[in-house]
């Protein structure tokens, strides 16, 4: 399924019963702020949403714990989650935020990790459905549980230990994160610096415009500016926390390219370990 869909096609089909849409906005706040940084806005969908939708916390429901643990929850807690939702093997997943596309991209890795490809983020989110005139509501809608059963992928996630041996090697590192977390200049871990070999393709700044995804084509030369040759070499992405890299895997299957995998642990992880390498 092709990752995005666009604020059309959503409103033709939003009252498809096959179709669940997640609520997954948030911010965060600049690696120079004091914590907390990571934030979400469920009480801003208590007040408007797309009609159905249903909230997802990006900061606890879809990770291990806390805002110092980002990583994908474990199977057993996402299944659950799911399941609440109303997700399961038919179910079709279009995700939004209001922060770039980023939380909603999480979403989307989260559910591929966990064996469930039919999913998309809505091109634009919340800021180009309201800016459309498109129809919100507050009204949190009745969910009818489902039995969602997750089915761990490990081809599109790579671990601490797989990075770090895969250093010098063809493996290609995509770092994700703002130029000045690239440059050194500013980090969310201990250590400021990057993983040795990676190329800078900061997400935000260079793979959006508006919280939409720029043009495939435009996607893919970036890209290829950053040492990816055709889209088959073992490309891993990595942020801060896993959750910019899933947007930054997003836009590379967006541009036509096959593959790739998210370092879930990210910076946080690699720049906190003092036995790990940085440049």
């Amino acid at each position: 399924m092709h990752p995005l869909v666009s604020t059309q096609w959503l409103y033709e089909h939003q009252d498809d019963p096959q179709l669940v849409i997640l609520d997954v906005r948030g911010h965060i706040l600049p690696a120079s702020e004091p914590l907390p940084h990571y934030f979400s806005h469920e009480a801003e969908y208590r007040e408007s949403h797309i009609p159905g939708a249903r909230f997802v916390d990006w900061v606890r429901d879809i990770t291990i714990g806390g805002p110092a643990k980002m990583q994908v929850a474990p199977a057993e807690q996402y299944a659950a989650l799911m399941s609440r939702l109303g997700v399961s093997d038919g179910t079709l997943v279009v995700a939004y935020d209001d922060f770039g596309g980023i939380f909603a991209a999480r979403v989307w890795w989260t559910l591929n990790y966990y064996g469930h490809t039919q999913a998309a983020v809505l091109d634009g989110g919340w800021l180009a459905w309201t800016a459309e005139g498109r129809p919100a509501t507050d009204l949190v809608p009745t969910v009818e549980p489902t039995t969602f059963v997750a089915r761990p992928d490990p081809r599109i996630r790579r671990t601490k230990d797989q990075v770090f041996s895969a250093l010098g090697s063809a493996t290609r590192l995509i770092d994700v994160r703002s130029p000045a977390e690239y440059r050194a200049e500013a980090s969310r871990a201990r250590r400021k610096g990057r993983i040795p070999g990676a190329a800078s393709l900061p997400a935000k700044e260079e793979l959006t415009v508006l919280g939409k995804l720029i043009a495939p084509d435009t996607i893919r030369a970036k890209f290829e500016a950053a040492g990816v040759q055709h889209g088959g070499e073992d490309i891993v992405i990595y942020c801060n926390s896993g959750v910019s890299s899933s947007l930054g895997l997003l836009a590379y299957r967006a541009a036509g390219f096959s593959g790739g995998a998210v370092y879930d642990g990210s910076w946080k992880e690699w720049g906190n370990d003092d036995s790990l390498p940085i440049e």
